[in-house]
């Protein structure tokens, strides 16, 4: 079974020659260059229609791009709300040490010393460096920057990762 990863949502149409407005769920700013080919899911579909990025532009904080295939706004109106995806093929390599959001969310943490904290339910962007959410059973929610100081050992393949937590970022053992 293939999987996809959302690189874009479509939230509406603009003008009249097919252009639409996404909202971006990608940090790679080439997924929406001329030629590059992505897999549309319509609002509640669950099969992909492969289409190909005729023009792109920046608008207001929107990606807004036309499709080679489409080229009228009545053509573009069923895809509000869509997604636009790519496969794993089409991951672009990451540098050392960096991951893709889907390979940390769902692993396991735990501290040097073997203490298990729970697991990274959700990632937040808020600066200059990510925040894991690590969400506990019966507890508050840990959150873990996503620094060399605290980040000890990434294995996305066993979906574990070992932190050297600084003072104060756990809360104090019951």
């Amino acid at each position: 079974m293939t999987t996809y990863f959302n690189v874009g949502k479509i939230v509406n149409t603009h003008g009249i020659k097919g252009e639409v407005k996404i909202v971006r769920i990608t940090d790679f700013d080439d997924r929406f260059t001329p030629g590059q080919r992505l897999f549309l899911f319509k609002k509640g579909s669950n099969q992909p229609e492969i289409v190909t990025i005729k023009s792109h532009r920046q608008h207001k904080g929107f990606d807004m791009v036309m499709f080679e295939e489409y080229n009228n706004i009545n053509d573009v109106e069923l895809f509000k709300e869509g997604m636009l995806k790519i496969t794993e093929a089409y991951q672009t390599p990451l540098e050392e040490d960096a991951y893709y959001y889907h390979e940390i969310l769902g692993c396991e943490v735990s501290t040097s010393e073997g203490r298990v904290l729970g697991e990274i339910k959700e990632i937040l962007s808020p600066g200059a460096n990510d925040v894991w959410v690590v969400k506990q059973t019966g507890k508050k929610d840990i959150l873990i920057p996503y620094i060399e100081e605290v980040v000890k050992e990434v294995d996305v393949n066993n979906k574990r990762v070992t932190i050297e937590p600084m003072e104060g970022l756990l809360p104090d053992e019951d």
